[in-house]
């Protein structure tokens, strides 16, 4: 037992560190490379133009980055607990596609010219919302609340969310039509402070509420049940976690457009590193989604400097590529056990 808690604290520490060289390494790696050693000297100078980049383009790009990565990757360990399914992820709700259908429906409308800064966010919450609530009430029958239900549902919703959002492209001008493309591929480059607060304490109160429910977690890898024989209320425990997953969605997609595979990638590698005990898989799933992103972010930004890549194609092809291996192994299991 003691073993066992000793290793937690040691990968807890270990992603900490991790997290810490991450953002370091996004600081200094760009377009314009700063030195690790000038950091301080460059601080003391806000006249400089490096203390220009790093405080107005660079350090909201980390904050996001941690924020929405750690969001992500812990959506998507709640939810794969919830369904006891390693293959739903965020986006498998239809969250994404409500979200691009609000932006694809504001950027055609030209309220994102007319309105300011806001409006495009704005929009993709309440297109996430709004899906989220309608696969919510729709798995809804006869007072029971089904989950299978809701998987599917919100699959076809986003088959739909999609479909309407390829109308709208296919029937708008060209602006319009990059406008909207930019947006669906991703980026951290948002320097609206307000915004990367929201997202980034968004993110913080998800991972506390979060670990309210771990015991509940715990108990739905038997079933719901044999969690209800344990004591756990599943449908309470199973609707909460549902709407903190569908909240923290909706404010990263909103803000930063589609990353993919961070929610259903990340949560596998750690289930495979720390066991299936969500004490410890909480907190490692975050940490190990902000890596990622910041990681992803540093390549997107540096692999063909001045230009830069959409965020979410870096994260699609790497998580893809491990998703392949992890599925090769002999090992891999198809449940949540």
């Amino acid at each position: 037992m003691n073993n066992k808690y000793l290793f937690w604290a040691f990968t807890f520490i270990a992603l900490l560190v991790l997290s810490i060289a991450s953002v370091l390494a996004s600081l200094c790696l760009g377009e314009v490379n700063v030195s690790l050693a000038d950091l301080p000297q460059i601080f003391q100078n806000p006249d400089s133009t490096e203390y220009s980049i790093l405080f107005n383009i660079r350090i909201p790009r980390i904050i996001l980055g941690f924020a929405v990565g750690g969001s992500l990757s812990l959506a998507g360990v709640i939810l794969q607990g919830i369904y006891r399914n390693p293959l739903v992820e965020p986006y498998t709700m239809g969250i994404s596609g409500g979200s691009a259908l609000g932006i694809a429906l504001t950027i055609v409308l030209g309220l994102n010219l007319s309105l300011g800064v806001f409006v495009l966010p704005l929009s993709g919450f309440v297109g996430a919302i709004i899906t989220v609530f309608l696969v919510y009430f729709l798995s809804i029958r006869n007072g029971i609340f089904n989950i299978s239900r809701m998987l599917l549902l919100g699959v076809m919703i986003s088959f739909i969310a999609s479909s309407a959002m390829m109308f709208l492209m296919s029937t708008t001008n060209s602006d319009n039509l990059h406008s909207i493309i930019f947006w669906i591929m991703g980026s951290l480059d948002e320097t609206n402070f307000t915004l990367v607060n929201i997202v980034f304490y968004s993110s913080i109160a998800g991972l506390f509420i979060s670990y309210i429910f771990a015991r509940p977690l715990n108990a739905l890898r038997l079933g719901e049940t044999n969690a209800k024989h344990l004591g756990i209320n599943t449908n309470l425990a199973i609707k909460i976690l549902f709407l903190i997953s569908s909240l923290l969605t909706g404010i990263c997609v909103s803000v930063t457009g589609v990353i993919g595979f961070v929610g259903l990638i990340i949560p596998h590698f750690m289930r495979s590193l720390v066991g299936t005990d969500y004490r410890i898989l909480l907190i490692s799933s975050f940490l190990g989604g902000s890596i990622f992103v910041m990681i992803s972010d540093i390549i997107s930004r540096t692999i063909i400097s001045p230009n830069e890549l959409p965020i979410g194609v870096i994260t699609g092809m790497i998580g893809g590529c491990v998703f392949i291996f992890v599925l090769s192994q002999s090992k891999y299991k198809t449940k949540i056990q």
